[in-house]
């Protein structure tokens, strides 16, 4: 070590050596993670893991592309949005129509709106008539922009509507929550011609490419991952730019920033369309890997386990929401099968019970969430060094 110089802070040396190896670890572990994604694939070709296995992975990955809007309203913005699902489910949606165009057609009209159809009095079997915004979603590429589009359209009329009236804290979460479930009750009407309860499925190709192929599979799992390292670039790039500086300010002290001469409404609901957008694009990615998309998707469960996401991964940390999404996930797939240990049976009726007491936990014990639990061990360990 060289000699410090009389002139150098004590701190300063320890410090730099500190926060080089921890941003080496970190770059390191993010590398090893990144590495992991990409041979997951290769695995399966390999028949090393199952294409299922890809392909839930695939899922949960969509999953954190909606955690990364959410950290960015919540944790960046100190915003907290109760209508993810909303946006989820429409670009989900989306997808779904256009995915229904491929499948099985009985005199032009998909499968899964043919079997729920709301016939009017004096209407039988052959006389069905497909929706006009049914034909909307047929193009591929207009799908994919209207599945992105619909979802910012959405987000800015409850933003700027909620914003400008100065709606926030609890009552802002109460009114985007109770307009998600109102959302729910509308597309679960058969009326609506969205296939009711039953959701849209029975997807057969996409883009001329058979969905039960493995390799298809697999590449709708290399598509979510380019996707997601892509969004967490963007939102990188957008909290460390002049924008995200304003987002931080809004979180800490939106009236000094008022008389500073901004106007906050407008932040927020920037940040609030691009957050929708991204959810958007999450539900076209999740809906040909989960092979359905339901109105179940907007019930109240689905928006608190999105928000139990950023906080177990870490408020205001994009990986850490990325890696919440992924790990609760993870675990609700292992804790909602039924295994046994010894004379010990688990059944998943105690998963409500364990995602609790992690919340809990993490609310306690760990309020910075994992991401604060690994930079504790990052700094530990820089210390050794």
């Amino acid at each position: 070590m060289t000699e410090r110089t009389m002139n150098e802070p004590a701190g300063i040396h320890l410090g730099s050596i500190c926060g080089t190896s921890a941003s080496q670890i970190n770059k390191a572990f993010a590398g090893a993670l990144l590495a992991f994604a990409i041979l997951l694939p290769m695995l399966a070709h390999a028949g090393v893991v199952s294409v299922e296995t890809v392909n839930m992975a695939g899922r949960y990955m969509a999953l954190g592309i909606v955690a990364l809007g959410l950290d960015l309203i919540w944790g960046y913005t100190g915003i907290l949005s109760l209508c993810q699902a909303l946006f989820f489910a429409l670009g989900g949606y989306a997808m779904g129509i256009h995915l229904a165009h491929q499948g099985t057609l009985h005199n032009g009209i998909p499968e899964s709106l043919y079997v729920v159809y709301p016939y009017k009095v004096g209407e039988s079997k052959g006389m069905e008539v497909l929706p006009w915004f049914w034909l909307i979603f047929k193009p591929f590429n207009l799908t994919i922009l209207l599945g992105i589009l619909i979802p910012g359209l959405v987000a800015g009329l409850i933003g700027f509507a909620g914003f400008i009236s100065r709606v926030k804290g609890v009552y802002f979460s109460i009114l985007t929550q109770a307009l998600t479930v109102a959302a729910m009750m509308f597309f679960s009407k058969n009326e609506m011609k969205l296939c009711g309860t039953n959701g849209i499925t029975n997807f057969t190709t996409l883009a001329g490419h058979e969905l039960s192929d493995p390799n298809v599979k697999i590449g709708l799992y290399v598509v979510t991952l380019i996707c997601l390292i892509g969004t967490y670039l963007i939102c990188l790039l957008l909290t460390k730019s002049r924008f995200g500086r304003v987002l931080l300010a809004v979180r800490d002290s939106e009236t000094a920033l008022r008389f500073a001469g901004y106007k906050p409404y407008a932040f927020k609901a920037a940040i609030f369309i691009f957050a929708g957008m991204l959810a958007g694009l999450a539900g076209m990615l999740y809906t040909p890997q989960a092979n359905i998309i339901t109105p179940s998707y907007m019930e109240a469960r689905w928006s608190i386990l999105m928000v139990v996401w950023v906080a177990v991964g870490g408020r205001g940390t994009l990986f850490g929401a990325v890696a919440g999404a992924m790990v609760i996930n993870l675990l609700y797939n292992a804790m909602t099968s039924q295994w046994s240990i010894g004379s010990f049976d688990w059944k998943p009726d105690y998963w409500p019970l364990v995602l609790g007491m992690l919340f809990i936990l993490v609310v306690l014990a760990l309020p910075d969430g994992l991401a604060g639990l690994w930079r504790k061990m990052v700094g530990r360990i820089a210390e050794v060094d």
